[in-house]
């Protein structure tokens, strides 16, 4: 007799969405997250040296299609995961205005 032993994975990509077993969405926003800090971080030296609208148009470029991409996915997950989104968000928006890490946001994004 013929046994087949199959492991279950915790989580598995498809379309380039992080699916985990709870479709808790957590996986693919730290997966999100991490690749959107990571473009943030090599885009900010380039920034310093643009126009405000050209630093805008790219970060836009850079962090809007990999915000926008599968997002409706992310519709009614708990707030900390939506947190991390926001704060992806919130440093691009820094980002673009020039404005500190310890800056408070919503007077940069007015």
């Amino acid at each position: 007799m013929l046994s087949t032993t199959i492991k279950v994975a915790e989580s598995a990509r498809d379309l380039g969405v992080i699916l985990d077993a709870g479709l808790t969405m957590s996986a693919h926003v730290t997966a999100l997250c991490r690749s959107g800090f990571f473009q943030l971080k090599q885009l900010r030296p380039f920034t310093r040296s643009l126009t405000t609208e050209a630093a805008k148009t790219l970060v836009q470029m850079f962090t809007s299609c990999r915000l926008d991409y599968c997002n409706s996915l992310v519709y009614g997950v708990t707030d900390n995961v939506m947190r991390r989104v926001q704060s992806l968000q919130n440093t691009a928006a820094r980002l673009i205005t020039g404005a500190r890490c310890r800056d408070h946001v919503t007077p940069v994004l007015c």
